[in-house]
């Protein structure tokens, strides 16, 4: 990221947010880089005062930014220029306020994507049934210890040197089946509570075990500007959790090294090298198993709008989706009644004689 000579006016704007609007820490370093990208244009300009630049100056910027960026990014872009330049002028820093006019790209209303009841039920299942697959069982075959049985007798006659080298195959077989089976008890459990919580990546990966409340079927969400929530499961994303966590999650954490142990000792969710997972794994695991499921790819946030959308159409008040979902905005969540209406006009379509 370019440095600008404006960097300080950027640092004491980005506090001002996180102290007085609460805003998530991805969302502050957006905006800083954002603001670092415009002014660092009007410095290469010959701008050393922000009393020079206009909103002229402003619209040039972003004529500039929208040669590259997404109208969704050029929002933001504007968002945080306009927010900047008005909280500048309240503090004194220049005598105008030149962004108070810029106007926000449109961005053009998009229904998200979803995917259909039966194929979330069909991707949960293969979810499911890859724990029964990979489950590892010590049934004393290869990874038995020699020495017991017929082999007794051989197994005396060998050197201890011999035995120990036949003994690590067999302890490194176990240690990877174990592990294989972790790994899909914790896919299987992430699963499951994306789609019955539509909670989003960032908030999974944040969870902590406290998080989960058994006795009463909710976790404790904590989502953007560090507001939090309460959010029901059902029961059996309530089974995968428990199978994850008595079984699964000591596995892998038992590769972590002191320092991932450290940082990840109340972590819900592991990596394979037993540190608190990262947000790319999870987008992967919700990736591959779409794929392994036959139905359409998605992301963890099309399981989100899938939760969202299967909960309106089973009944749910557009207020108690808004309050689960963790919504600002009901506008925000009322795409999700476009979502079941195309659902139900497709539906429509297929079944009835006269359509």
């Amino acid at each position: 990221m370019s440095s600008t000579q404006f960097d300080g006016d950027i640092d004491s704007f980005v506090s001002y947010l996180k102290s007085n609007r609460g805003l998530s820490a991805n969302t502050l370093k957006a905006y800083r880089a954002d603001l670092t990208a415009c002014l660092h244009l009007f410095e290469l300009r010959g701008v050393t005062d922000l009393n020079e630049i206009t909103l002229d100056d402003l619209r040039s910027w972003m004529a500039v930014e929208s040669r590259d960026h997404a109208r969704s990014s050029m929002a933001r872009k504007t968002v945080a220029v306009r927010g900047f330049f008005a909280w500048a002028y309240e503090h004194g820093l220049t005598t105008t306020d030149p962004a108070a006019t810029l106007m926000t790209p449109s961005i053009p209303s998009t229904l998200p994507a979803v995917l259909t009841e039966s194929q979330a039920e069909q991707l949960l299942d293969v979810a499911e049934h890859a724990v029964a697959t990979n489950q590892y069982k010590d049934d004393g075959g290869a990874a038995a210890a020699p020495g017991s049985g017929k082999a007794a007798g051989k197994t005396a006659d060998k050197s201890a040197d011999t035995v120990n080298r036949s003994e690590a195959p067999a302890r490194a077989d176990k240690r990877d089946n174990a592990r294989v089976t972790a790994e899909s008890q914790r896919n299987a459990a992430i699963l499951e509570l994306l789609y019955a919580t539509g909670i989003r990546v960032a908030e999974l990966v944040s969870m902590d075990i406290a998080d989960i409340d058994f006795s009463n079927r909710t976790i404790k969400v904590t989502g953007k500007g560090n507001k939090q929530r309460v959010v029901p499961f059902g029961l059996p994303a309530q089974r995968a959790l428990e199978t994850w966590l008595e079984q699964g999650r000591p596995v892998l954490a038992r590769t972590a090294t002191d320092a991932a142990k450290s940082r990840a000792t109340n972590a819900l969710f592991l990596g394979a090298r037993g540190g608190r997972i990262d947000q790319r794994i999870a987008r992967d695991i919700v990736h591959r198993a779409a794929r392994e499921a036959g139905v359409p790819d998605i992301s963890p946030h099309a399981l989100r709008h899938s939760a969202a959308t299967h909960m309106l159409d089973g009944g749910a008040d557009l207020r108690e989706v808004q309050e689960m979902l963790g919504h600002s905005s009901l506008k925000t969540t009322q795409r999700y009644t476009h979502v079941s209406i195309e659902q139900l006009k497709n539906r429509y379509g297929q079944a009835f004689p006269r359509a």
